[in-house]
């Protein structure tokens, strides 16, 4: 649901609650904010505000300054940072700094003004639980905002110390003393964690219509709540707002990026705590019994990309498109009128498995360079447009020879045309015509938390904490048994008819009596799974890992005496990062410039 639907819906339902007349011109242009306590949609334009300034990217974006991909757009930012060396504490393209901190401060403000404004003053019940509902919705969004901030601004300091970001949690105005040292990442963390709790207090796990008054809270039905208000209220219409589920997702995610190596050390955080956490949200579905087992094709599942279909089981949180042909006319290849902007890498290409769960360089698992698509991991037909596929009935030659129809619009290094390759093939839908002439636009949606995203995140917590199959705390699942549903749903372990191989997933057997193997596995499980959904670039810093690896790609030949094809396997591009101190994002220079006691991360 997009922003302006909410504003839309919420206007709605105050009118049907409230005899004012809220289009009512007022008598000034200068509002005073005693106007928003009779105002109800004035006073709701306040929390609007900061769900306009949701953090989520909706096409895929920073996987590009990753090993995971580069483009063929060459003044990109993220291009640019990645290969020039161009990322400046003066010049980010990842900082979410401005418009987080914004979010923060209309949520701020929402909360000194949501228990005066007269939501519904004809019922009390309608009067309070709508107070209960938005002022939980601020709390999630604070701590979202605060999330995000941590994510790309926090970091060590020349003093040793690891900071997060300042922390405000009353509205800013012309008396308040901006000139504010940063807060203790581990202040930040409690602080994102409080307010999840209080939004969860709140707010319902989800929004559904309910028909019976014992499923009311106590607390409403106790002041004349009955049915009619409380789906008003807490109803299936409130859809894709900041939630309890979403909340308890969010504590999660903080505390995965908490346990981990970067910010393990002074976070007061665990990997105990965040498998706990994150196996809270999905005791929520039945834990495994909840698992998706089409979850990974999400995208393919076209009757659920439209905003009127039930919901994915897969998706916690997702934002919804119109239709549209944005997604197809950047990505595409050339010969089907689209840019080919996002090119995958062969590093990343490399990453999938063989379809027997083998990685290709294990000396057995039967990989030919010279045949590099046969037999591999199903997952990587659904993501990449590699050599030789068909897309919308079009052959796509990535190579350098053309097509069936003697056309060479796709080939590698030519204009629009992919630098590795490969193309994206993942989000894209094969119904779309991105052509002005013969425009056809579909629905899309874009996940702002997947299940799979909380399973991952347990199973990497869980193995850290435990080992790949202990569970100490009876959850009833294992981060091996995490592992086995993921790889089971991909098709691993199976011939090319899909039947389950006699020796199983040797791989995984094998992975699951070595912690650090399953580490790894699961890190793997990760790249593959949430790929280019802007998750890797924070995986590999959160994770320590090197971030110049050089991106790859293949150059196919086609020899016309014996029809074969060949496979050279080259450099694309370096990466220029440096590891001694870019795991961790600076702060804006000009924040540090103008407030003394702004601290900057070290190195930047």
């Amino acid at each position: 649901m997009k922003t302006r639907n909410i504003i839309l819906y919420f206007i709605g339902i105050l009118g049907l609650c409230s005899c004012n007349d809220m289009f009512e011109p007022a008598d000034e242009n200068t509002r005073q904010e005693d106007a928003m306590y009779q105002e109800s949609a004035y006073a709701h334009g306040i929390l609007m505000y900061a769900y306009d300034r949701l953090p989520y990217m909706t096409t895929t974006q920073t996987d590009i300054a990753t090993d995971d991909a580069t483009t063929n757009n060459l003044s990109n930012a993220y291009y640019n940072m990645a290969t020039y060396g161009s990322w400046k504490a003066d010049n980010n393209p990842m900082s979410v700094w401005d418009n987080c901190k914004d979010g923060i401060q209309y949520a701020n403000k929402f909360l000194t003004i949501v228990d005066k404004v007269k939501w519904a003053p004809s019922a009390a019940s309608k009067q309070q639980m709508f107070i209960d509902r938005l002022k939980g919705e601020a709390f999630g969004l604070r701590a979202l905002f605060y999330y995000y901030l941590l994510t790309v601004h926090s970091g060590y300091a020349d003093d040793g110390i690891l900071y997060g970001v300042p922390l405000l949690t009353t509205p800013e105005d012309g008396s308040s003393d901006f000139n504010q040292p940063r807060a203790t990442f581990a202040d930040c963390v409690k602080q994102i964690f409080a307010d999840c709790d209080s939004a969860m207090t709140l707010l319902p796990f989800d929004y559904i219509d309910i028909a019976n008054i014992e499923d009311i809270p106590a607390k409403y039905v106790a002041i004349g709540a009955n049915t009619s208000n409380y789906n008003l209220v807490f109803g299936k219409k409130a859809n894709n707002l900041m939630s309890g589920k979403c909340a308890e997702a969010i504590k999660a995610q903080v505390a995965l990026l908490a346990a981990s190596p970067a910010y393990r050390d002074q976070s007061g955080v665990t990997s105990a705590d965040a498998a706990i956490l994150a196996a809270n949200v999905l005791k929520r579905i039945g834990g495994m019994e909840g698992f998706d087992p089409t979850g990974n094709i999400w995208y393919k599942n076209k009757t659920k990309l439209e905003p009127s279909a039930s919901e994915m089981p897969e998706m916690l949180w997702r934002e919804d498109h119109s239709k549209d042909a944005a997604q197809e006319r950047d990505n595409f290849p050339p010969s089907l009128f689209g840019n080919g902007l996002v090119n995958p890498s062969q590093n990343f290409v490399d990453a999938f498995p063989m379809r027997s769960g083998l990685p290709i360089t294990a000396p057995n698992s039967g990989y030919d360079p010279q045949n590099p698509y046969a037999n591999r991991d199903p997952r990587l037909a659904d993501d990449v447009l590699y050599n030789g596929v068909t897309l919308r009935r079009s052959e796509i030659i990535t190579g350098n020879y053309p097509n069936a129809k003697g056309e060479s619009y796709d080939n590698l290094n030519k204009d629009n045309a992919t630098r590795t390759g490969y193309y994206l093939l993942k989000f894209l839908r094969d119904d779309v015509n991105p052509q002005g002439s013969s425009l056809i636009e579909q629905y899309h949606i874009y996940p702002r938390i997947r299940y799979t995203e909380i399973f991952l995140a347990y199973a990497e917590a869980a193995n850290d904490a435990w080992g790949p199959k202990a569970d100490p705390t009876g959850v009833g699942f294992t981060a091996y048994d995490v592992i086995k549903a993921i790889r089971e749903r991909a098709g691993l372990a199976t011939n090319e008819i899909g039947q389950p191989l006699a020796e199983g997933d040797v791989y995984l057997e094998e992975c699951a009596g070595d912690q650090n193997k399953m580490r790894d596995l699961i890190r793997n499980e990760r790249r593959i799974e949430l790929c280019f959904e802007n998750k890797r670039f924070w995986d590999l810093r959160r994770w320590m890992l090197p971030l110049n690896e050089a991106i790859k790609g293949v150059e196919i030949n086609l020899d016309k005496a014996t029809g074969e094809l060949t496979y050279k396997y080259f450099e694309v591009e370096k990466r220029e990062y440096d590891n001694s101190y870019q795991m961790y994002g600076p702060i804006p220079k000009n924040e540090v410039l103008k407030w003394s006691n702004l601290k900057q991360n070290k190195g930047w």
